[in-house]
């Protein structure tokens, strides 16, 4: 009887357990190649997952705890408890793996990186276009950081549509380097950009490098899924400029507009899918 108490005595706490339980669930059933069906252009799997992380972010910032604090003020050391309870949980929703990223098959996976191709190549002509937007003395810094980015996207996108026609270890092999090689292009020059003194030029240089840097991060953590620890460890080991040395320059914000209109889904799920895909790689050394 205790279990049914607690239930009804603390329905948040309740309610963000089985979300967390439901993600979690999602995420094996993922890795087993289980989708239960289609929905839309995802699977029944991936929209349980979704709904699921997206409701656990709105229960965290449920404002009714605190309306309660107002009314009777002998329920706030509860309600703190009860809000930091929910700010755990939705660490943990960050650290569980989720169905974009793992228990893919290599085809939907080379399928899913092929997707990105036009936003990658439209990414990259709007940094050709840039230059000529910022200060005189601004646009030769940018362009000299940017100056690699059309060959290497090119054949970023070549190596993917081969991957796919033949998803075999040699063509994996090439996809694994060539995301490597543009994603280390990309970074080195989002810190040249970060040099900039105008402001103006800084902030519309940075803003451009970064949505390449979004599509080229979304497709190495898609190559990293499919890829195995020994692969990941010596993709990461060609890597000079880490993650970590871009974080204060990095919009989340623009990263997860990015995300969601690629994959046509929530702002709320494509945040934390970013949030996932950086610490993954973070963590595997990039």
């Amino acid at each position: 009887m205790n279990l049914f108490a607690n239930i009804w005595n603390q329905p948040k706490t309740s309610a963000a357990g089985l979300l967390i339980a439901m993600v979690s669930i999602a995420g094996v059933l993922s890795q087993q190649g289980i989708s239960l069906g289609k929905a839309g252009t995802g699977t029944v799997v991936t929209l349980v997952s979704a709904l699921a992380t997206a409701l656990l972010g709105l229960l965290a910032k449920d404002p009714g705890a605190a309306s309660q604090q107002v009314r009777c003020s002998t329920n706030q050391q509860a309600s703190a408890s009860s809000n930091a309870k929910l700010g755990v949980w939705m660490l943990i929703a960050l650290l569980i793996p989720l169905p974009w990223m793992q228990g893919c098959s290599a085809v939907s996976v080379a399928q899913d990186i092929v997707n990105w191709t036009p936003a990658l190549q439209s990414a990259v002509a709007t940094v050709n276009s840039t230059a000529s937007l910022l200060a005189p003395a601004d646009a030769p810094i940018f362009t000299a950081a940017t100056v690699g980015f059309d060959a290497a996207s090119n054949l970023l996108v070549a190596q993917a549509k081969a991957y796919l026609a033949n998803p075999s270890a040699s063509t994996l092999q090439q996809l694994q380097a060539q995301v490597v090689t543009l994603q280390q292009q990309v970074s080195a020059a989002l810190l040249q950009a970060a040099r900039i003194v105008d402001a103006n030029s800084q902030q519309h240089a940075m803003s451009v490098i970064q949505a390449v840097a979004t599509i080229v991060n979304s497709i190495l953590a898609l190559v990293a899924s499919i890829s195995s620890k020994a692969d990941v460890t010596r993709m990461s080991a060609a890597t000079g400029v880490k993650l970590a040395m871009l974080r204060p320059y990095l919009d989340d914000t623009r990263a997860a507009e990015i995300v969601a209109a690629h994959y046509n889904e929530p702002l709320t799920q494509a945040r934390v899918q970013v949030a996932r895909a950086e610490q993954m790689e973070m963590n595997a050394g990039f």
